[in-house]
């Protein structure tokens, strides 16, 4: 691969994903070596990843997904490094043709990655040759997490929301942009809202399609729900000690974790295709909803790179913030985008409380990877919301 080099100031470098054949035939050595455990009988997906089913995926991988033709996809789109704060910083940086294009940074989440978005980035680039309006076009900038990914391990402490909010407003300013928008989903929405909070003068608007909303300690709010939102918010509090598990690891012990993680290809995809099976628009298996080979692109950038640690370290800064919580009410202009088969749907009359919401969609399909998944109905939201808030922006020629 084309590691990163050495900080060098402001400099932002091209970067090509090229990965060693040697680290390709060490993943295969240790997939045919793999270490399997017992099962109970019938009991599928209740206690984790059912044996037959990850056998089954991990031989696919073995022998016939073809990361070369992943990586000649990803090797499509520019790509970039810099140095922020201390950390490298990969992103695709994708203009479009139209000079007026609104400059567009969209954040992925865990157990995410850049890899999301390919699917997405014709469509705002270009949306007039993908059925839309050619005014809505965006020059997007699609990061990797420092310690996510092609991002590569971070090297000190201290990366939270905020941190990386920070330095995803000095990526957009070395970039020239002097005014953009903002996407996020999962710890994407996070850094995306305190990014609005941090460079609220250059963030026109932001949309996400994450956004947790809690049940109100106020009776009277509590009464004037519908049944709908309390519907969702069931939902939400059933499933997450449930669902939680791995948030409590990762938030806690991610370093007794990383051990296994790193060293087993299996466990790593274990690790990972668990969530997109319950957190996707998914009847059996997560194929249903994701393709096969996009989910296993996923998967490698997390093995390649190592950084099954410290993608999971965000969750223990999440509960070890370096900068206090930040009050009140968020006044950059919001659209949300809900996605049906998401488990922690948002309820809008609660939401409003604090974000400026101006634009509120409900799809009856999709779930919590809402760009893999549904990339027409995820890019249409994100320009009929932009719609509302763009203006012309300053155009660098830098990278």
């Amino acid at each position: 691969m084309n590691r990163p080099g050495p900080d060098t100031g402001s400099a932002v470098e091209p970067f090509v994903v090229d990965v060693p054949q040697a680290d390709l035939d060490d993943l295969a050595t240790r997939l045919a070596a793999t270490r399997w455990p017992d099962e109970l009988p019938g009991a599928g997906w209740s206690q984790g990843v059912p044996g037959h089913y990850l056998r089954e995926l991990a031989t696919y991988w073995r022998t016939e997904y073809d990361w070369r033709a992943q990586e000649a996809q990803l090797n499509r789109f520019p790509q970039f490094t810099t140095v922020i704060d201390g950390a490298t910083v990969h992103f695709l940086h994708i203009r479009s043709a139209r000079a007026d294009a609104l400059p567009l940074l969209i954040t992925h989440g865990w157990p995410g990655s850049v890899v999301e978005f390919l699917d997405v980035i014709g469509p705002l680039t270009d949306p007039g040759a993908h059925g839309g309006d050619p005014a809505d076009a965006f020059d997007l900038v699609i990061p990797s997490i420092p310690g996510y990914g092609l991002s590569g391990p971070t090297r000190e402490g201290g990366w939270d929301v905020h941190r990386v909010a920070l330095a995803w407003a000095e990526l957009m300013r070395r970039l020239g942009y002097e005014r953009y928008g903002a996407q996020g989903g999962d710890w994407g929405h996070a850094i995306t809202r305190e990014l609005a909070a941090v460079d609220g003068e250059r963030v026109v608007g932001i949309h996400l399609n994450t956004l947790l909303t809690l049940p109100p300690e106020d009776p009277a709010e509590a009464a004037a729900l519908t049944a709908d939102d309390r519907a969702r918010l069931d939902q939400l509090m059933a499933a997450g000690p449930e669902m939680s598990g791995y948030a409590r690891i990762q938030g806690t012990r991610p370093q007794t974790l990383a051990y296994g993680l790193t060293d087993s290809p299996v466990g790593q995809l274990a690790w990972i295709v668990e969530k997109f099976m319950e957190w996707t628009d998914s009847t059996g298996r997560p194929e249903d909803a994701v393709p096969r080979d996009r989910l296993l692109t996923n998967v490698m950038l997390y093995w390649l790179t190592a950084t099954a640690g410290s993608s999971a370290r965000h969750y223990w800064e999440a509960a070890h913030p370096s900068h206090p919580p930040r009050g009140g009410r968020l006044l950059t202009p919001t659209g949300v985008a809900v996605f049906a088969a998401d488990q922690a749907r948002p309820v809008r009359r609660i939401a409003e409380r604090d974000n400026a919401i101006v634009h509120w969609s409900e799809f009856d399909r999709g779930g919590h990877f809402a760009a893999m998944e549904e990339p027409d109905l995820f890019a249409g939201d994100v320009r009929a919301f932009f719609r509302r808030v763009r203006r012309p922006s300053h155009v660098s020629t830098s990278s």
